[in-house]
């Protein structure tokens, strides 16, 4: 089923929606817990937005700080550095500890990450390198926000401006690959897979501290795609009978949504202007498709007008969230205006479940959040 509205909502069902296989490698948590400062992020609850979408309750992690940067990122960056760094090692089990990978780091002589990013991924990359002693060289393209080139600047990165969209940073950066550039990507092609598996298992670190977190059931998760690894990550951690996935998107960077739905070449051709810039994906990882296509059982493409109202809503609850982050809610706010009162029910749920959300990043763009907000994001 495909519903569209003027506003620019697509809500599509799954009707390949299956079983989930694969599970979550502990290893990766076990490693994150040795890196300085860990410590679980917060799960909150956001009363007046429940109130407001019809929900019993809206439970929301907030991904908006880890190791001192504002986003998850960088648990799929560390984990995925390590296992890359690892392999170049030629070990045949990954550096246990933070503290080991930092000896098998200054082992390796003068190596330079790469990756390409709109922000928060590059970031949490160049981030890793600068810990390790690494060169960090970041793609971005160039409609990129300064305050995040900024950002990127601060990791000591060498950083590529690139003439295109995201889509051309990306292939941009897989033409870097060599002996001493190791490329540390989110997303995959074909002949590279591996580092974008493993970026989303460190993602899986989430969903480990949710599991001792969250102590009530829930009916409804609604997840931000992206090119598709946080999402995959969701499924395979909390995709079960009697629990809905929805994927979310926006409007004009619905690269999952056209894969399902029309095949794994499709891609959304943009232009991608969101302001839910860690979503401007014009095409989705080949790698996360399958989990996608088996664990998300609807997909919601949104306006940036439904995540301003989100990132506002989550403001009176006292949840400081950055447009991306605040795209899970924005799906769920797009369905509650364009269904009404009977939105949940609709996706097969009570009329009023219990929710899941993840706030995947704190402000990255002041001017940006402060037109939304109507102030600075360090005011708050």
């Amino acid at each position: 089923m495909e519903r569209a509205r003027a506003g620019g909502v697509t809500f599509y069902a799954n009707p390949r929606r299956a079983a989930v296989s694969g599970t979550r490698d502990p290893r990766a948590t076990r490693f994150h817990m040795t890196m300085p400062g860990y410590a679980p992020t917060r799960l909150a609850e956001a009363p007046a937005t429940a109130q407001a979408l019809g929900l019993q309750r809206l439970f929301v992690k907030l991904e908006v700080e880890r190791f001192g940067l504002p986003s998850f990122k960088v648990l799929g960056a560390s984990w995925a550095t390590c296992r890359a760094l690892s392999a170049h090692a030629g070990l045949d089990e990954p550096a246990a500890t933070f503290g080991r990978l930092q000896t098998l780091a200054r082992s390796l002589g003068d190596l330079t990450l790469v990756a390409a990013t709109d922000g928060n991924h590059g970031r949490a990359v160049a981030h890793m390198a600068r810990l390790l002693g690494l060169r960090a060289r970041i793609l971005v393209p160039d409609d990129m926000a300064v305050a995040r080139i900024d950002a990127l600047s601060g990791e000591g990165a060498q950083i590529e401006i690139v003439h295109g969209h995201y889509d051309d940073a990306v292939a941009a950066s897989a033409a870097l690959a060599a002996e001493d550039r190791l490329v540390i990507s989110d997303t995959s092609w074909p002949g590279y897979h591996d580092v974008p598996s493993w970026v989303a298992d460190g993602y899986g670190t989430i969903f480990a501290e949710l599991e001792h977190q969250l102590r009530e059931p829930i009916e409804l998760v609604a997840v931000q795609i992206g090119v598709g690894a946080l999402a995959s990550a969701t499924v395979r951690a909390l995709a079960a009978p009697g629990r809905f996935v929805l994927g979310v998107e926006p409007a004009d960077a619905d690269c999952a949504l056209r894969a399902v739905r029309d095949g794994d070449d499709a891609h959304a051709p943009g232009p991608h202007r969101s302001v839910m810039v860690g979503l401007n994906c014009g095409t989705a990882s080949p790698l996360a498709l399958p989990d996608l296509r088996a664990g998300i059982d609807a997909f919601c493409a949104v306006g940036d007008d439904a995540v301003e109202s989100a990132v506002r809503a989550l403001l009176a609850d006292g949840l400081q969230c950055g447009e991306t982050g605040a795209a899970g809610v924005a799906g769920l706010t797009a369905l509650r205006e364009d269904w009404g009162a009977d939105a949940w029910t609709r996706l097969g749920v009570s009329a009023a479940p219990a929710a899941l959300a993840i706030c995947t990043e704190s402000p990255t763009d002041p001017a940006s959040f402060e037109r939304i907000a109507g102030f600075s994001p360090s005011a708050a």
